[in-house]
């Protein structure tokens, strides 16, 4: 991320301010608001604790027992072999973030890699110019055409000192070139190919968000699906309250918070605690399968 933002710096932004003050000013803007949001969910993903069942003690919520942590074990509570605990509302554990996604972060995981998208969504829409006449064009501004002015060549025998200074102006301006457009490269290839995969891995999870479930609770939920339909019965998710109010419960919006919040970094907790969630179903409906946490509602045969 880093490397990126320095030659976006090096590169970009000289070429758009000869273009343009203003606009490359708006770009700036636009660019701060995108890094500041990026650095800040990264931020908090990895800080931000996933979220645990309450130790030595109780819970009246708990639906089950872990088999490894031998203890309550809640609703959309997942154990994680990789911290060596249960967490509540267990997404994933994330190599990037070197941290489980759950309860207490998701969010924050989520606005993570929406805002990396878009930054290099941005970087592409605005470098793709640039990219075009200094790589494929190979246009070079270090050589300047000079039209009407009077040049002279010295005939004399020997070097002077002005042929060695030329020469070493020239060598240098073609090692500047040459790294410049390795930059410009290196950035295509990163920045097109972190657009597709982070734009896939964001898309996917945002139809999990709406549908109300996390990765784990997709699996789980998509072997369900399965294995009633051979017994000719139909398996709701009992976390799916539709898609708005399924996005509005994710982004802990409320009374007092709107879909604005999205766009400037918060650190809002998420509704609820973490060990009590309400479900689609009334109590007489509802049955916790011995595999799983979640309810299945049993539909009579037509």
């Amino acid at each position: 991320m880093t490397t990126v933002i320095v030659i976006s710096f090096w590169i970009g932004l000289p070429y758009w301010w000869e273009r343009s003050c203003n606009f490359t000013i708006g770009l700036l803007v636009v660019g701060h608001w995108l890094m500041i949001n990026t650095l800040f969910y990264y931020y908090m993903g990895v800080a931000i604790s996933p979220g645990y069942p309450p130790q030595g003690s109780l819970i009246p919520e708990a639906v089950t027992i872990c088999k490894k942590c031998i203890a309550p074990k809640p609703p959309r509570t997942h154990h994680c072999s990789v911290c060596n605990r249960c967490v509540l509302k267990m997404d994933h554990h994330c190599p990037w973030l070197n941290n489980c996604v759950g309860f207490n972060n998701h969010r924050y995981f989520f606005m993570y890699i929406i805002f990396i998208t878009l930054s290099t969504l941005f970087i592409i829409i605005f470098g793709f110019n640039l990219v075009y006449q200094e790589v494929w064009l190979g246009t070079n501004k270090d050589y300047e055409t000079l039209i009407g002015h009077p040049i002279h060549f010295n005939i004399s025998s020997g070097e002077s000192s002005w042929d060695e200074e030329m020469e070493n102006r020239e060598i240098s301006s073609l090692e500047k070139s040459s790294w410049r457009r390795r930059a410009i490269i290196f950035m295509a290839f990163i920045c097109f190919g972190s657009f597709l995969a982070l734009g896939c891995l964001s898309s996917w999870h945002a139809r999990l968000i709406g549908r109300g479930e996390t990765s784990i609770e997709a699996h789980i939920n998509n072997a369900e699906i399965k294995r009633l339909a051979a017994l000719n019965k139909v398996y709701i998710n009992p976390y799916n309250f539709g898609l708005r109010r399924n996005w509005e419960t994710f982004l802990g919006f409320g009374k007092n918070r709107s879909w604005i919040w999205i766009l400037i970094p918060s650190m809002h907790k998420p509704s609820g605690d973490g060990l009590i969630w309400p479900t689609v179903h009334s109590d007489k409906d509802v049955t916790f399968s011995k595999h799983t946490s979640f309810t299945k509602l049993d539909k009579k045969d037509n």
